[in-house]
């Protein structure tokens, strides 16, 4: 089942961001993807299905927006850098 999410905003708005219809659409899906995995409510592959894209084109688009791509808690960052120091 897809669902979809309405944002209610007035022409002012687009105006003021400079953006048409659809590219404000793309930014409010790809900005709640963006946060959902970054806040561990979703998995990458999910957010990117979320806004039309394969992994790596979302964390393509991810990067060019400037979001984070990678959510690791800090245990799990603490693990990855033992490993890389070969501090099993």
């Amino acid at each position: 089942m897809r669902n979809t999410v309405d944002v209610p905003y007035t022409d002012d708005i687009l105006a003021s961001a400079g953006m048409t219809r659809t590219e404000l659409a793309e930014t409010a899906r790809i900005a709640t993807a963006a946060k959902l995995f970054q806040d561990g409510k979703i998995s990458m592959g999910q957010a990117a299905t979320m806004c039309g894209f394969g992994k790596v084109a979302f964390m393509e688009e991810l990067f060019r927006r400037g979001y984070s791509v990678v959510n690791l808690s800090i245990d799990d960052a603490e693990d990855e850098l033992r490993f890389i120091n070969g501090d099993d």
